[in-house]
């Protein structure tokens, strides 16, 4: 547990890709952290992971995301299946904390807290195919898969005309798809589609038709006709679970999302937000990134050493009794973990935290 009356340092609300590394990184840096997840997720709807460097495409996004909470609470973190209802600051200063509750009836007090709860995506209408077996949320993730093969767009702005145009890069068979809706695209825009060959289709979907294996093959149009596809890209917008992020006043900006600094520090001291909830590309890397950088900062914030020279002027130098400042429960991890310098050693013994501790 931290000092100073804390429950924790620091407090990750989402266990996403942003979130878990934002908690290793805080975790590894000797900070008492917590992880509360409600569950779901982008991540966790993958069917396959792509562009995550020494991951397989084999790896679903619900083992990408167990194996990395394995890792997080392998090195000492604590982690919470529940949904946090509120984050309220406990006065006006950083440094006075942050009360945080969740639906289990659970408060902790913390120092500081790390937003990634990110968005979901806005979903057309059905027929649809199934998510990841032709109805695709990530162009920069999935277009790979579709060189050369049929593809959809949907969605009536100037974001799903301009989807429609950049597959044009990996093969000549796009369609966008306004399913009865009348365009709200540019002029511009329009005089760009004119120029690019993509088909716009304005009929209504209205069946699915998948191959063997579930992936998609087809689609229906309330004319009659049928068209192959192998996957499409729906471009309808996002909601973005900014509700905590609203109730503690920090800025966002015009899209929605909340506004950071290269660190993930928000405009409310104390308060850091990352992944998807944050401008950027929405990929696993950019947020797994920004989950370190909010780590190490908060690191960097909260570290007792080294001890500064107004600090010393009023507490005196740093004694031996105060070293090291990471907690005992943090020392025992590492000293058992297989990653420790000098091997893990058996919790049953008394360690050298605990030797010292009682001194």
């Amino acid at each position: 547990m931290s000092d100073a009356g804390f429950d924790y340092d620091v407090a990750v609300v989402g266990g996403g890709p942003a979130g878990l590394t934002a908690a290793l990184y805080a975790t590894r840096l000797g900070l008492d952290t917590l992880v509360v997840d409600r569950g779901g997720g982008r991540a966790a709807m993958m069917q396959d992971t792509h562009n995550v460097i020494g991951v397989t495409e084999d790896v679903s996004g619900v083992e990408f995301l167990a194996t990395a909470r394995e890792q997080v609470q392998g090195y000492g973190a604590d982690f919470r299946r529940s949904h946090v209802e509120d984050v309220t600051a406990l006065g006006d200063d950083a440094d006075d904390g942050f009360r945080v509750g969740t639906d289990g009836d659970e408060t902790f007090r913390v120092r500081r807290v790390v937003l990634a709860t990110g968005f979901t995506d806005r979903r057309p209408d059905p027929p649809l195919p199934p998510t990841g077996r032709g109805l695709h949320w990530c162009l920069h993730c999935d277009a790979f898969m579709f060189v050369d093969e049929p593809v959809f767009v949907m969605g009536t702005g100037d974001s799903a005309a301009y989807v429609a145009m950049i597959l044009l890069n990996f093969t000549d068979e796009v369609d966008l798809l306004t399913r009865g809706d009348e365009p709200a695209w540019s002029e511009e825009t329009a005089e760009l589609l004119a120029n690019h060959p993509v088909d716009v289709i304005e009929h209504e979907v209205t069946g699915v038709e998948r191959d063997e294996s579930g992936w998609l093959a087809a689609l229906e149009f309330e004319d009659g006709e049928v068209r192959p596809y192998r996957g499409g890209f729906p471009m309808y917008g996002s909601n973005y679970r900014a509700a905590l992020a609203e109730d503690l006043g920090v800025e966002r900006n015009d899209d929605g999302t909340v506004a950071v600094d290269d660190h993930g520090r928000t405009s409310v001291e104390g308060v850091y937000a990352v992944g998807d909830l944050t401008p950027g590309h929405n990929q696993i890397p950019v947020a797994m990134g920004e989950g370190a950088n909010a780590g190490i900062a908060i690191h960097k914030d909260l570290r007792a050493f080294p001890r500064s020279l107004d600090e010393i002027e009023s507490a005196g130098p740093v004694g031996d009794d105060e070293v090291p400042a990471v907690s005992r429960a943090l020392r025992e991890t590492a000293l058992a973990h297989e990653g420790h310098a000098g091997g893990p050693r058996e919790s049953g013994s008394e360690s050298e935290a605990e030797r010292t501790a009682d001194d």
